[in-house]
């Protein structure tokens, strides 16, 4: 059985002709070698930023979702590390029904109560229906709120950061409810803003990954981008790295890209991007401390209420 498995992935995993066509956007691009060029490294001194976030559900029930976001930018001159940017802030949401729809609607909290807000609370009052948070024919989760709050946010530092590069950690491409307004307000940033996805969902007419593909007929031993329009290519930024990223934005950030893509963690990936993921990230530890400090506090006494109608399948897997 396992072999008859293995033939068949290996079957799909090569299945590409000549005439493979990548689909982006709804069309049907020609997979050419001539769409190949080659990423040079040269000596002048550009800012490059980067700009990640992080978040953790603190509680999550059917009608309610205390989560806790950070995000974080940090610019780098020459690979060297110079001003960072810090924001942070909790985010409670509930179920609230209005005018026969039931809505999920936000409220912000500051941990630095001084600083200026990136996000519009009223462009997370969404419902619970929208086509770009729901599953299937399911409403959807409350806690999807927290995934928009967080883009919202990274989007809003990414405008506020003084450097000629601004690279942000996926893509440029709205897929939430008002999310194009933040990506609009980019355009007035200081500097470019661009964004490398580690991960792609793009296909090939074939059903092959252009990724896979374009890495098997690529430049060898160069740092290469291919070409899909002005503003989206394919990006191999290590000669000796394994991964092609998705990259959007101005080509003239690539060679600065190189330069900061050398580290071996993660060979061919922007350690910058590397660096902010893990400032921005919150650890497990720290999402069980806060979830401790509400649960002490004598007033919280119901929640705990709450939380047994939606950690059932934490029982079945601390079960093991």
């Amino acid at each position: 059985m396992f072999n008859k498995i293995s033939q068949e992935m290996k079957k799909m995993l090569v299945n590409f002709s000549d005439d493979d066509k990548i689909i982006f956007n709804g069309q049907q691009i020609e997979v050419d070698k001539s769409y190949f060029s080659t990423i040079s490294e040269y000596g002048l001194s550009k800012s490059v930023a980067f700009v990640d976030g992080g978040q953790a559900e603190i509680f999550s029930t059917g009608n309610f979702c205390l989560s806790f976001i950070r995000v974080f930018g940090q610019v780098f001159l020459n690979n060297v590390k110079k001003k960072s940017y810090l924001h942070e802030f909790y985010l409670f949401t509930k179920a609230k029904w209005v005018e026969e729809e039931l809505v999920y609607e936000s409220k912000m909290y500051l941990v630095d109560e001084n600083e200026e807000r990136l996000v519009n609370e009223q462009d997370l009052l969404v419902s619970s229906n929208d086509a770009t948070l729901r599953v299937g024919n399911e409403r959807a989760p409350i806690s999807k709120v927290t995934n928009m709050a967080r883009r919202f946010a990274e989007l809003a530092l990414a405008k506020k950061i003084s450097a000629e590069y601004i690279v942000l950690d996926g893509t440029l491409e709205p897929t939430f409810k008002n999310e194009q307004k933040y990506i609009a307000t980019l355009a007035e940033s200081e500097g470019d803003v661009c964004a490398l996805a580690k991960s792609s969902s793009l296909f090939t007419t074939s059903g092959n990954s252009p990724v896979v593909l374009l890495n098997k007929i690529g430049p060898i031993s160069l740092c290469w981008n291919y070409f899909l329009n002005d503003k989206t290519r394919f990006v191999k930024l290590n000669q000796k790295a394994k991964h092609v990223f998705r990259f959007e934005g101005t080509i003239n950030a690539l060679p600065h890209l190189v330069q900061n893509s050398s580290d071996a963690l993660f060979l061919g990936y922007p350690y910058g991007l590397l660096f902010v993921d893990r400032m921005a990230r919150v650890s497990n530890n720290e999402k069980s401390s806060l979830k401790a400090r509400f649960l002490l506090k004598k007033e919280n006494k119901e929640l705990a209420n709450y939380l047994n109608t939606n950690n059932a399948h934490d029982i079945l897997d601390n079960l093991g």
